[in-house]
């Protein structure tokens, strides 16, 4: 293996002296070609994924779409060029007491980039995903280390990656793919001297090994892991007495979506005991017993659901207020949702820990300045929500503020479990939801983790990228003495 993990890391560096001079235009088109030949595996690819996932074909046929979509996305992004956020200060030699130089600064790739590809997402967050797309428009090679639970689904991707490489005239090592069922590749890749960023969305532990990893290098690099959330879901009083049917309904669907294989799962509620509460709690009760048990993506997932689950029922605190219909067989997991007092959560921060699956844990409130000690108390997380009626939201300002020191998404009146890829998505938190709250890895601007700005000082112009010379060339909205143009200078 460590031969393997040499040769890929060494073949990316020689891929990057070139790869990092492509245009813009060259990489949109190759991000493009990669999605056709995704495309282009048809049912082949969905039905490995099915097979593999235990994932309905619906969904996965959604996924790739979303996953062509963003590699899309950032040909757009790259080809239209203002990402590179190019900044001229024209330089003043005339300038008392002291000349001012010429400076102009623009981004640029940081090298190869190694991406481990995520179980709960075999194609939007795997071997062509949201970490790959991105690393590579920004003009980075890819390693890319497989997901031991959908092997299969991550070579037929690879290889078509691979084939838009040689279609496109770029070096062999622009992309490389190792599948490894255990943990030696991916210490090796993390360690390599050639290695010049992380991506990884899964597990708490998995994220900080990778961190630690990184830190003890001789180079340390950063790693842009992405490690789950409970996203706390708070009811306000007045939504509580007249829309508990319809906030029960939207949660439980968003808690068994998926088996709760998703970072953005609800995993907690958070309300007071007034008007409306056993009214919301029956009505949870009843929309989880009717809703029948699905399959987790993979045994080791189960086992850990399970595992979990059995240390928060350990508490006796934890009160089961539902659980949905018997699962059919052994892989299923049923929906849960339990309930404690905000006094014992508070208390126990075991209670904070997620359980990745389909399971929720209700936070019940004796008043609303309780509702805040709960906030207070919480670790940082990809997203919190509201629900609450227009009338009451004034006077909840306190609350929203301290919801905002704890998340990357707050939203209204919905549930967390749907990512927009989109311009303005934050798909990140305060740690421990992601490593580096400053970044998303989801959407165009997640380009920003594998790019750093380098500044130009006094160059004659033909030194100069296209991107900082005077003229222009590429036609892209720059900064000019303050001012944001696309005019030559």
């Amino acid at each position: 293996m460590k031969t393997r993990v040499n040769q890929a890391m060494e073949s990316a560096l020689s891929a990057f002296a070139t790869y990092k001079k492509v245009s813009g235009k060259e990489r949109a088109a190759f991000l493009r070609l990669i999605g056709e030949e995704i495309k282009n595996l048809g049912d082949e690819l969905v039905q490995t994924v099915v097979a593999e996932s235990n994932l309905p074909e619906g969904r996965i046929l959604g996924e790739r779409g979303r996953t062509i979509d963003q590699l899309n996305k950032f040909a757009d992004l790259v080809e239209e060029g203002s990402w590179l956020e190019a900044t001229i200060d024209v330089g003043a030699p005339s300038r008392q007491p002291l000349p001012k130089p010429d400076l102009r600064r623009l981004m640029v790739p940081i090298g190869p980039v190694v991406v481990f590809g995520a179980g709960n997402f075999p194609l939007a967050f795997s071997v062509a995903g949201g970490d790959t797309a991105s690393a590579l428009a920004g003009g980075n090679p890819v390693v890319v280390k497989g997901h031991p639970a959908h092997p299969k689904t991550g070579e037929l991707v690879g290889k078509a990656i691979e084939k838009a490489v040689k279609a496109s005239s770029l070096p062999e090592g622009t992309f490389s793919f190792i599948q490894d069922s255990g943990y030696e590749s991916g210490q090796l890749l993390v360690q390599h001297p050639v290695t010049k960023a992380v991506g990884f969305t899964g597990s708490y532990g998995g994220g900080m090994a990778l961190v630690k990893l990184a830190s003890e290098r001789e180079e340390p690099i950063p790693v842009f892991a992405e490690m789950g959330s409970i996203n706390p879901v708070v009811i306000l009083k007045e939504a509580l007495a007249t829309e508990y049917a319809s906030i029960a309904a939207k949660l439980v669907a968003s808690v068994n979506m998926g088996a709760g294989q998703f970072c953005t799962n609800p995993g907690l509620v958070i309300t007071t005991k007034t008007a409306g509460f056993e009214s919301f709690v029956e009505e949870l009760a009843k929309q989880v017993k009717a809703t029948a048990g699905s399959k987790m993506f993979s045994e080791s997932v189960l086992r850990n659901y399970k595992l979990n689950s059995e240390k928060m029922f350990a508490h006796s605190e934890v009160i089961l207020v539902a659980q949905g219909e018997e699962a059919a067989d052994s892989g299923q997991v049923s929906p849960a949702i339990a309930t404690v007092s905000a006094s014992d959560f508070i208390q126990k921060p075991t209670l904070h820990e997620e359980v990745f699956g389909p399971f929720s844990l209700l936070v019940v409130c004796d008043s609303e300045e309780q509702v805040l000690e709960v906030v207070k108390s919480l670790k940082g997380q990809l997203t919190a929500t509201i629900h609450g009626l227009e009338s009451e939201l004034p006077e909840q300002q306190e609350l929203v503020d301290n919801l905002i020191e704890k998340c990357g998404r707050l939203l209204l009146n919905g549930v967390p479990t749907g990512v927009e890829v989109c311009a303005a998505m934050q798909h990140g938190g305060p740690f421990p939801a992601a490593s580096d709250s400053r970044f998303t890895s989801v959407g165009v601007s997640a380009i920003k983790r594998f790019v750093r700005p380098v500044s130009y000082q006094d160059f004659p112009e033909v030194m100069l990228p296209a991107e900082l010379q005077n003229s222009n060339p590429l036609n892209i909205w720059r900064t000019v003495d303050n001012q944001w143009t696309k005019d030559s200078i």
